[in-house]
């Protein structure tokens, strides 16, 4: 369920964990579209056969395929209402912990850390965890910087 968070209020929310996503599962079909998107055919994300031999045991998820569902998973967690524009201004950090296997599933957990004010609105930092199901470490961390306009 997507907290909606009024502009007037985002203040209130820095430092609080705004929860989980659903878990989302990473199929085969989506690192194969990906890797058609970003001409990265690379046999550790698009020969399962190849890949199961391979140092991860499986095919897995380009690093940027997971950091690309940041927004659809953000979305689905939280959204800011009573804004003329959103736009993503870019990322501080983000590591990629954890490899993501096919058929694995990730889900996203978001704090709002800090909020700067920018001519017309403010920046959003971010600090966002992708998790694995079943898993002792994250897929990815990063600290993500959007701005939202009234």
């Amino acid at each position: 369920m997507t907290t909606r968070i009024p502009y007037a209020e985002l203040t209130d929310y820095v430092g609080k964990d705004l929860g989980y996503t659903d878990w989302f599962e990473i199929t085969q079909e989506r690192v194969n579209q990906f890797a058609d998107a970003a001409d990265d055919h690379q046999w550790i994300h698009t020969d399962p056969v190849r890949a199961a031999e391979g140092p991860f045991g499986a095919p897995i998820a380009h690093g940027f395929l997971t950091l690309s569902l940041l927004i659809p998973l953000q979305t689905a967690l939280f959204d800011i209402d009573g804004v003329s524009t959103k736009v993503n201004y870019g990322l501080d950090k983000v590591r990629f912990v954890t490899p993501v296997k096919v058929g694995s599933k990730i889900r996203l957990t978001a704090t709002i850390a800090e909020l700067i004010e920018v001519a017309g609105g403010v920046q959003a930092v971010i600090d966002i965890t992708i998790e694995l199901e079943g898993g002792t470490k994250p897929a990815l961390v990063a600290r993500s910087l959007q701005r939202f306009y009234a």
